[in-house]
């Protein structure tokens, strides 16, 4: 199933993808949605994020030709981990403000994960079982603050806007095999695939799972492959993930 959430005259709903056709959808994301009535064709409707997240940890370095254009000369041998703040949360089509145009800022195509159910101290032969679906995200990151004085991860990619989501949650795609790129102003910059993780989505699970409970509503991203690359104002970047679609933003000044 792909579900989207998308806005209407009184507010946010919830729908059903198929094809190219959104349906209305009622119940609540994570305990069952019914389809409804057609609402139309999805292009003609307004996407938000899938979701309003509870909590967003990231893990960073999690493809070895990343680690490698990163500077990195030895592969993390534990999962790396940082967080970003629900409020950097848009959805397909809003823009990504650039809060130093004059800095080195990334995309970076992103398989995220949505946890369905409370997680703690879970295994990695249970953890498919905590996951409710997966998303595209674009972990936008500000390399001047990354790698300057002090390491600032978090501000560096926390600031409003820099966490773009969508366009829809897919429920029933497996995660260990899925293309995952990106386009910048339609051309190609990143083309991998997730079996190139150096840490898979069940490990993850599990490890995150042993630091913090994990909640419904909550995402994980896992990583970004090599050749990601800096935005200006007046760019589009484009992620794309199998299986889950395609999540546009434009991109401008703050």
């Amino acid at each position: 199933m792909k579900i989207a959430r998308y806005s209407t005259g009184s507010g946010a709903a919830y729908g059903i993808v198929e094809g190219d056709t959104l349906f209305a959808a009622s119940g609540d994301l994570l305990g069952g949605l019914t389809k409804g009535a057609e609402v139309g064709k999805v292009a003609d409707a307004k996407l938000l994020a899938p979701l309003d997240p509870g909590k967003i940890v990231c893990i960073g370095l999690n493809y070895a030709l990343h680690a490698k254009e990163s500077g990195v000369t030895e592969l993390p041998k534990e999962p790396v981990v940082f967080m970003k703040p629900p409020s950097a949360v848009i959805g397909p089509g809003e823009t990504i403000e650039l809060a130093n145009p004059e800095n080195q800022t990334d995309y970076e195509a992103e398989l995220a994960i949505v946890i369905g159910k409370k997680a703690k101290d879970v295994e990695p032969g249970d953890a498919l079982g905590y996951i409710f679906g997966y998303t595209a995200a674009n972990d936008v990151s500000d390399r001047n603050l990354q790698f300057g004085p002090g390491g600032q991860w978090i501000r560096a990619k926390g600031f409003d806007t820099y966490c773009p989501l969508g366009p829809v949650i897919a429920t029933d795609i497996e995660p260990g095999n899925l293309k995952i790129g990106s386009k910048l102003n339609g051309e190609q910059r990143q083309n991998s695939n997730t079996n190139d993780l150096i840490f898979d989505v069940p490990t993850l699970i599990s490890f995150l799972s042993k630091i913090m409970t994990l909640n419904p509503g909550d995402v994980v991203l896992t990583g970004t492959p090599e050749k990601v690359g800096g935005m200006k104002p007046g760019d589009v970047i484009e992620v794309e993930v199998e299986g889950i679609g395609s999540l546009t933003n434009p991109v401008a000044a703050r």
